[in-house]
């Protein structure tokens, strides 16, 4: 299979998920579709499962048969009618979706990139206070080698000789 097709498989797969979850919410549907829509994303959502996803390979296998099965047999039971008019609808609100806006995207990280700039300035000074020869004795207990540098760097070499 082609990249085209699998593009292809997977515009479909997206339409026709949201055309399940409008026809969930239809009034014509009946209410052991809705029962089963919910049974079917909850499963989905949940970090409980029937074989848990840490034991290798099979944990896995549950969801990859039983959310397919569970969706193969709500397509069967919601009317086809109402499938249909869902699916219409779903293309029609797929088709006419807006693109992505990059300008809010942009000022959003922006004002995260504010937000982290106004912290670090403001939590510095606290953190990294001038130390005092106590603190460098106490640091000297954590860190051995830091006090040795702080001396090397106040003694001057000729009187190291």
């Amino acid at each position: 299979m082609d990249i085209e097709s699998w593009k292809t498989k997977s515009k479909q797969l997206r339409t026709e998920v949201v055309a399940l979850y409008l026809a969930s919410k239809h009034p014509r549907t009946p209410w052991y579709a809705k029962v089963l829509a919910a049974l079917i994303i909850s499963y989905a959502l949940s970090p409980i499962d029937l074989i848990p996803d840490f034991i290798p390979v099979v944990g896995y296998i549950d969801d990859l048969i039983l959310i397919p099965l569970g969706i193969a047999l709500l397509i069967k039971i919601i009317p086809r009618d109402i499938l249909e008019e869902c699916r219409a609808k779903a293309e029609a609100d797929l088709s006419k979706r807006k693109p992505k806006n990059w300008i809010a995207a942009i000022i959003i990280v922006l004002i995260w990139l504010l937000v982290i700039y106004v912290t670090l300035s403001l939590m510095w000074p606290l953190v990294f206070k001038q130390c005092e020869p106590n603190d460098l004795a106490a640091l000297s207990l954590f860190f051995p080698d830091f006090l040795d540098f702080q001396i090397l760097d106040r003694i001057d070499v000729s009187q190291r000789f």
